[in-house]
Protein backbone atom coordinates (compact mmCIF):
# COMPACT_ATOMS: atom_id res chain seq x y z
CA UNK A 1 0.00 0.00 0.00
CA UNK A 2 1.25 3.12 -0.74
CA UNK A 3 0.86 6.40 1.62
CA UNK A 4 0.32 10.12 0.58
CA UNK A 5 3.60 12.01 1.60
CA UNK A 6 0.33 14.62 2.36
CA UNK A 7 -1.35 12.25 5.11
CA UNK A 8 2.17 11.51 6.60
CA UNK A 9 2.85 15.07 6.96
CA UNK A 10 -0.44 15.82 8.34
CA UNK A 11 -0.14 13.18 10.90
CA UNK A 12 3.01 14.25 11.88
CA UNK A 13 2.02 18.26 12.52
CA UNK A 14 -0.71 16.67 14.29
CA UNK A 15 1.71 14.88 16.43
CA UNK A 16 4.24 17.93 16.74
CA UNK A 17 1.56 19.93 17.50
CA UNK A 18 0.16 17.99 19.98
CA UNK A 19 3.61 17.42 21.94
CA UNK A 20 3.57 21.15 22.47
CA UNK A 21 0.18 21.75 23.37
CA UNK A 22 -0.07 19.72 25.98
CA UNK A 23 1.73 20.96 29.47
CA UNK A 24 5.03 19.48 29.57
CA UNK A 25 5.79 17.88 32.84
CA UNK A 26 8.95 18.99 35.01
CA UNK A 27 12.11 16.49 35.39
CA UNK A 28 14.52 15.87 38.08
CA UNK A 29 17.77 14.64 37.38
CA UNK A 30 19.74 13.65 40.79
CA UNK A 31 23.54 12.96 41.09
CA UNK A 32 26.12 12.98 44.15
CA UNK A 33 29.48 12.41 43.98
CA UNK A 34 32.42 11.41 46.70
CA UNK A 35 35.51 13.20 46.75
CA UNK A 36 37.23 12.77 49.91
CA UNK A 37 39.26 15.69 49.40
CA UNK A 38 41.28 17.79 52.09
CA UNK A 39 41.22 22.02 51.36
CA UNK A 40 44.18 23.53 51.87
CA UNK A 41 44.53 25.48 55.02
CA UNK A 42 44.61 29.17 54.92
CA UNK A 43 44.89 28.98 51.08
CA UNK A 44 42.95 31.16 48.25
CA UNK A 45 44.14 27.82 45.81
CA UNK A 46 41.73 25.41 47.23
CA UNK A 47 40.19 22.27 45.56
CA UNK A 48 38.24 22.06 42.47
CA UNK A 49 35.82 19.51 41.28
CA UNK A 50 34.57 18.80 38.08
CA UNK A 51 31.87 16.51 37.25
CA UNK A 52 29.76 15.98 34.08
CA UNK A 53 26.35 15.88 34.40
CA UNK A 54 23.94 14.45 31.79
CA UNK A 55 20.31 15.40 31.61
CA UNK A 56 17.74 16.04 29.02
CA UNK A 57 17.14 19.60 30.57
CA UNK A 58 16.92 22.01 28.10
CA UNK A 59 15.70 25.01 30.69
CA UNK A 60 16.61 25.02 34.47
CA UNK A 61 14.07 26.33 36.71
CA UNK A 62 15.40 25.10 40.08
CA UNK A 63 18.95 24.00 41.48
CA UNK A 64 19.73 22.21 45.00
CA UNK A 65 22.98 21.09 46.04
CA UNK A 66 24.18 19.22 49.00
CA UNK A 67 27.81 19.38 50.66
CA UNK A 68 29.42 17.28 53.03
CA UNK A 69 32.35 18.74 55.04
CA UNK A 70 34.23 17.31 57.64
CA UNK A 71 36.38 19.23 60.60
CA UNK A 72 37.44 22.55 59.61
CA UNK A 73 35.94 25.89 60.98
CA UNK A 74 32.97 27.07 59.16
CA UNK A 75 33.48 30.24 58.96
CA UNK A 76 37.32 29.84 57.00
CA UNK A 77 35.23 28.02 54.03
CA UNK A 78 34.71 30.24 50.69
CA UNK A 79 32.78 27.80 48.10
CA UNK A 80 30.79 27.99 45.09
CA UNK A 81 29.33 26.26 42.33
CA UNK A 82 29.89 27.22 38.13
CA UNK A 83 27.77 26.06 35.45
CA UNK A 84 28.07 27.77 31.84
CA UNK A 85 27.49 31.48 32.52
CA UNK A 86 25.73 30.58 36.10
CA UNK A 87 27.61 31.07 39.06
CA UNK A 88 26.54 30.66 43.07
CA UNK A 89 28.33 31.27 46.24
CA UNK A 90 27.29 28.61 48.61
CA UNK A 91 29.54 29.84 51.37
CA UNK A 92 31.54 33.23 52.27
CA UNK A 93 32.87 32.57 55.87
CA UNK A 94 29.46 32.12 57.13
CA UNK A 95 28.79 34.24 60.30
CA UNK A 96 31.52 36.57 60.03
CA UNK A 97 29.96 39.95 61.23
CA UNK A 98 31.39 43.56 61.90
CA UNK A 99 30.93 41.70 65.44
CA UNK A 100 32.87 38.58 64.78
CA UNK A 101 35.38 38.47 62.27
CA UNK A 102 36.16 34.46 62.52
CA UNK A 103 32.58 33.63 61.91
CA UNK A 104 30.94 30.48 62.72
CA UNK A 105 32.77 28.02 64.78
CA UNK A 106 31.10 24.69 63.60
CA UNK A 107 33.04 21.74 63.36
CA UNK A 108 31.69 19.89 60.10
CA UNK A 109 28.89 21.14 57.98
CA UNK A 110 25.91 18.60 56.19
CA UNK A 111 24.24 20.95 54.30
CA UNK A 112 21.30 21.13 51.17
CA UNK A 113 21.43 24.48 49.74
CA UNK A 114 18.20 25.58 47.96
CA UNK A 115 16.83 29.24 47.20
CA UNK A 116 13.93 28.51 48.56
CA UNK A 117 15.07 27.38 52.09
CA UNK A 118 14.04 29.49 55.37
CA UNK A 119 17.47 31.06 56.62
CA UNK A 120 19.75 32.47 54.93
CA UNK A 121 23.53 30.19 56.01
CA UNK A 122 25.35 32.79 56.36
CA UNK A 123 23.58 33.40 59.80
CA UNK A 124 23.00 30.01 60.69
CA UNK A 125 22.94 29.11 64.42
CA UNK A 126 26.73 29.09 65.81
CA UNK A 127 25.93 26.65 68.30
CA UNK A 128 25.61 23.97 66.11
CA UNK A 129 28.25 21.01 65.67
CA UNK A 130 28.59 20.10 62.67
CA UNK A 131 25.86 22.52 61.31
CA UNK A 132 23.58 20.30 59.40
CA UNK A 133 20.36 21.61 57.76
CA UNK A 134 18.82 23.54 54.74
CA UNK A 135 19.73 26.45 54.10
CA UNK A 136 20.02 29.37 51.04
CA UNK A 137 23.40 29.45 49.66
CA UNK A 138 25.41 32.91 50.78
CA UNK A 139 24.87 34.38 47.08
CA UNK A 140 27.44 36.93 48.57
CA UNK A 141 30.07 38.04 46.03
CA UNK A 142 32.73 39.79 48.19
CA UNK A 143 35.80 39.31 49.10
CA UNK A 144 36.42 36.73 51.68
CA UNK A 145 38.81 38.95 53.87
CA UNK A 146 36.25 41.77 54.18
CA UNK A 147 32.37 39.84 53.55
CA UNK A 148 29.65 40.75 55.95
CA UNK A 149 26.86 39.63 57.07
CA UNK A 150 25.07 43.18 55.33
CA UNK A 151 27.15 41.94 51.94
CA UNK A 152 25.29 42.45 49.10
CA UNK A 153 23.57 38.51 48.08
CA UNK A 154 23.65 38.51 44.35
CA UNK A 155 24.36 34.94 43.37
CA UNK A 156 21.79 32.97 44.45
CA UNK A 157 21.11 29.36 43.06
CA UNK A 158 18.62 31.29 40.74
CA UNK A 159 21.88 32.08 38.35
CA UNK A 160 21.28 29.04 36.49
CA UNK A 161 18.02 29.02 35.81
CA UNK A 162 17.10 29.55 32.15
CA UNK A 163 20.17 27.24 31.17
CA UNK A 164 20.92 23.91 29.82
CA UNK A 165 21.81 21.13 32.46
CA UNK A 166 24.20 19.49 30.16
CA UNK A 167 27.61 19.76 30.89
CA UNK A 168 30.21 20.15 33.30
CA UNK A 169 29.32 21.75 36.68
CA UNK A 170 32.05 22.26 39.25
CA UNK A 171 32.28 22.77 43.07
CA UNK A 172 34.90 25.07 44.19
CA UNK A 173 35.91 24.79 47.97
CA UNK A 174 38.67 26.96 49.67
CA UNK A 175 39.92 27.44 53.36
CA UNK A 176 40.81 31.31 53.41
CA UNK A 177 41.85 31.41 57.61
CA UNK A 178 44.27 29.29 59.18
CA UNK A 179 43.99 26.69 61.72
CA UNK A 180 41.15 23.64 61.81
CA UNK A 181 41.21 22.01 58.27
CA UNK A 182 38.90 20.27 56.61
CA UNK A 183 37.51 17.85 54.14
CA UNK A 184 35.27 17.55 51.50
CA UNK A 185 33.42 13.93 51.61
CA UNK A 186 31.03 14.63 48.80
CA UNK A 187 28.63 16.56 47.05
CA UNK A 188 25.88 16.29 44.99
CA UNK A 189 23.46 18.43 42.26
CA UNK A 190 19.52 18.25 42.25
CA UNK A 191 18.26 19.92 38.80
CA UNK A 192 14.79 20.36 38.00
CA UNK A 193 13.56 21.67 34.28
CA UNK A 194 12.13 21.09 31.15
CA UNK A 195 12.65 18.50 29.17
CA UNK A 196 14.16 18.96 25.92
CA UNK A 197 12.08 18.39 22.85
CA UNK A 198 10.64 14.59 22.20
CA UNK A 199 13.48 13.41 18.92
CA UNK A 200 10.80 11.62 17.72
CA UNK A 201 7.75 14.46 17.50
CA UNK A 202 10.92 16.26 15.76
CA UNK A 203 11.77 13.72 13.17
CA UNK A 204 8.53 12.98 12.30
CA UNK A 205 8.37 16.95 11.14
CA UNK A 206 11.07 17.27 9.31
CA UNK A 207 10.62 13.96 7.11
CA UNK A 208 7.67 15.77 6.30
CA UNK A 209 8.87 18.80 5.58
CA UNK A 210 11.24 16.73 3.14
CA UNK A 211 8.35 14.78 1.91
CA UNK A 212 6.26 17.93 0.74
CA UNK A 213 9.12 19.53 -0.68
CA UNK A 214 9.86 16.34 -2.89
CA UNK A 215 6.16 15.79 -3.94
CA UNK A 216 5.93 19.36 -5.31
CA UNK A 217 9.09 18.62 -7.43
CA UNK A 218 7.43 15.57 -8.31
Amino acid sequence: MKYSPFLFCSLAAVCFAGFFACPVRATTIIESWTINAAVPDNSSVGISDVRQFNANISEITEVTVTLNVTGGWGGDFFAYVVHNSGYSVLLNRIGRSSTDLLGNAASGLQLTFTDTALTDVHVAPKSANPLIGNFQPDGRTADPSVVLTTSPRTKMLSSFNGLAADGTWTLFVADVSPGDGGTVQSWGLKVTGVPEPATVALLGFTICLWNSRRQRRN
